[in-house]
């Protein structure tokens, strides 16, 4: 671990993101819940806004025990997909407008799913967000050979930050923050967010190449196949 001689300057006010949703594909799944936030640099939630979604299609009951929203709950109390998917969008890129970084953890899935529902809703997409924290591919490139799972929770716990509420979107989205806070403490990162989120799209595209390698060799992908190491944005092709 390299102790950082200076915190970078983004520390002190970071976006969160976090999607809660019907499933892990990113092309046909759909938005359930949302939360959109802004922590400071002691990762205090100083900003914050939830949205429930109606997806429009029935929520599996695999998603459901996940994040505990059920389809007769969303179609009763949600709102209209295409609306979320906007407000969701507007909010974001009100924060990107300021230069404030935005913190998703695993980012590549979150906001490859907004960009396919915006597609589907006709609302303009974030095709190219910036810069974005994503601690999950962060961590990767900077503790490569820690044994162990890599999920939110797991790297919460490795990093001392509580998760109380584990998928539920407000409380990912700010334990992925503090996530962020905790590795920019822990190592010696590049001067800028802009820089960091560069040097995330090389390290998500390694990444990606590397886990494809190893799926092949224990047979979980054909040797043709290969993982989207696409980053923040993989390709969009919504149906």
């Amino acid at each position: 671990m390299s102790i950082p001689a200076q915190l970078p300057a983004w520390i002190t006010r970071i976006g969160v993101f976090d999607l809660e949703t019907t499933g892990v594909d990113v092309t046909a799944d759909r938005i359930v819940t949302a939360h959109v936030g802004v922590l400071d640099r002691h990762g205090r939630e100083i900003a914050a806004r939830d949205w429930l979604a109606d997806p429009g299609i029935p929520i599996p009951d695999g998603a459901t025990a996940v994040h505990g929203v059920t389809t007769e709950h969303a179609r009763a109390q949600g709102r209209p997909a295409g609306e979320v998917v906007q407000e969701v969008s507007k909010a974001l890129r009100a924060l990107l407008a300021q230069g404030m970084p935005i913190v998703a953890y695993n980012a590549s899935y979150d906001f490859s799913l907004l960009a396919n529902e915006a597609e589907r809703h006709g609302v303009p997409a974030l095709v190219d967000p910036q810069p974005i924290i994503d601690p999950f591919v962060i961590d990767k490139a900077y503790d490569r050979y820690r044994c162990g799972k890599r999920t939110l929770s797991v790297v919460a716990e490795h990093y001392a930050v509580p998760l109380d509420g584990a998928h539920e979107a407000s409380a990912d989205a700010v334990a992925a923050g503090r996530v962020a806070l905790a590795l920019a403490r822990s190592f010696a990162f590049p001067g800028t967010a802009s820089e960091l989120h560069t040097q995330q799209i090389a390290w998500a595209r390694a990444q990606a190449a590397s886990l494809t390698d190893y799926f092949i060799t224990v047979g979980r992908l054909d040797p043709l196949e290969t993982i989207d190491g696409g980053w923040p944005v993989r390709s969009v092709d919504a149906p």
